[in-house]
């Protein structure tokens, strides 16, 4: 899960893999899954950053192995 702070400045955490997409309206609005939007204080590109840096933490790294 991610942390996302709402335009009144309170914090609260969402599943990444229930965004179906980003909008910027000016504010950041999150589409999810079930039709929910969400306007968040971060840009589209801190979510997407915050998304690829919480998959890196949950994925083990890939080992290439000889042959």
């Amino acid at each position: 899960m991610i942390k996302l702070t709402r335009l009144n400045g309170s914090e609260f955490w969402v599943n990444q893999d229930h965004i179906l997409f980003l909008e910027r309206t000016p504010e950041t609005v999150l589409t999810l899954d079930d039709g929910k939007k969400l306007t968040v204080k971060q840009s589209p590109e801190e979510l997407i950053e915050a998304v690829i840096q919480f998959r890196r933490s949950t994925v083990p790294p890939v080992v290439e192995q000889e042959a």
